[in-house]
């Protein structure tokens, strides 16, 4: 019989993930101030109580950060990254008009990096932190031979609930609703494909800083429906602009429906130097063009609604016949 191989030796350290799993508790309890869960953390899964609904309905998410992942490692953002994970699947959830209450992460690595999961996990629980949702549980998989080393696999999975009347309700948009928008931060965590592309083709049109600022993580807009729901105002539908743009993630909430958008000018300096390097069409189907979140609101309510969080503003109104056409506001003293 040959030597006998221990579970370490084949790449594998559970004593290693088990501490990691202690020194990540001071994180995730950050999380933990606003709603707490029904059990201890750690357990084989996690429970919440709904007692403070009176008709729950769970909504679910899941995404990850795609693409965008290789461009934030390379450059030591994990805490970028973590935040982009959250921020990707909290933001469908909060479309429903639910809160936000769990997430659950799904980490695979070729060998445990403690430093470098501790950064990820900081990220997620600095956004987790910030809407109010528990960092639940997740997995960290050691995958040796089969995950390429410096590479990282990454899912988030969150789950809300909204009480069955506070449900967001698309059938109800009509022609003359506003679209109101709300700027992103950046290219979010879509259209990286593209992205990488572009940087990799023209690697000397693009400095160290502006490249970073291009990886700033995916904005949060529990703001957003906080401050709607705070002022009263109840949307029609929200809708949450990653990959297809806004012509896609649009035209999913309209039914015989279209609308004729104009948008500002994205003020930003990296982004615009990366856009002349892509089709004066396609970019509207691959970046959100500097609109993150929009949020259909009956006329009455469009200025307000502009007032609440950063960088609303109108964008069109509803329209009889389907498809929707996005165009870019000229800045003032060009010619559209």
């Amino acid at each position: 019989m040959g030597k006998s191989v221990t579970y370490q030796e084949a790449g594998v350290d559970t004593r290693a993930a088990a501490a990691l799993v202690h020194e990540i508790k001071a994180d995730v309890l950050r999380t933990q101030k606003r709603r707490q869960l029904h059990n201890s953390f750690g357990l084989f899964a996690a429970a919440f109580d709904l007692g403070d609904y009176r008709h729950p309905v769970i909504v679910t998410g899941c995404d990850g950060v795609g693409t965008k992942l290789e461009l934030l490692l390379e450059h030591g953002m994990e805490a970028e990254a973590g935040k982009d994970l959250v921020a990707m699947s909290v933001n469908d959830i909060i479309t429903t008009g639910g809160d936000p209450l769990l997430f659950l992460d799904y980490i695979g690595i070729e060998k445990l990096h403690p430093e470098r999961i501790k950064r990820l996990i900081s990220g997620m629980c600095d956004y987790l932190e910030d809407c109010g949702c528990i960092l639940a549980g997740g997995e960290t998989a050691e995958m040796p031979g089969l995950v390429p080393p410096e590479v990282v696999e990454l899912s988030g999975f969150c789950i809300g609930a909204v009480e069955k009347d506070d449900l967001i309700q698309p059938d109800t948009i009509a022609p003359g609703d506003v679209l109101v928008g709300y700027r992103s931060n950046g290219f979010h965590a879509n259209g990286w494909s593209l992205c990488r592309r572009i940087l990799a083709d023209h690697p000397d049109e693009f400095k160290e800083d502006e490249v970073r600022a291009m990886l700033a993580p995916t904005r949060l807009y529990h703001d957003v429906t906080a401050g709607l729901k705070e002022a009263g105002i109840r949307p029609k539908a929200y809708a949450h602009i990653t990959g297809g743009g806004l012509p896609e993630n649009l035209e999913r909430l309209f039914r015989g429906l279209g609308a004729d958008l104009e948008i500002p000018y994205w003020e930003n300096e990296a982004v615009q130097k990366l856009l002349a390097h892509t089709d004066p069409e396609d970019r509207f189907n691959a970046f959100n063009m500097g609109i993150g979140w929009v949020a259909i609101v009956d006329p009455a309510s469009a200025e307000a609604a502009c007032g609440i969080g950063p960088g609303g503003v109108v964008l069109g109104e509803m329209r009889e016949g389907d498809g929707v056409t996005v165009k870019v506001k000229p800045l003032s003293g060009e010619t559209p």
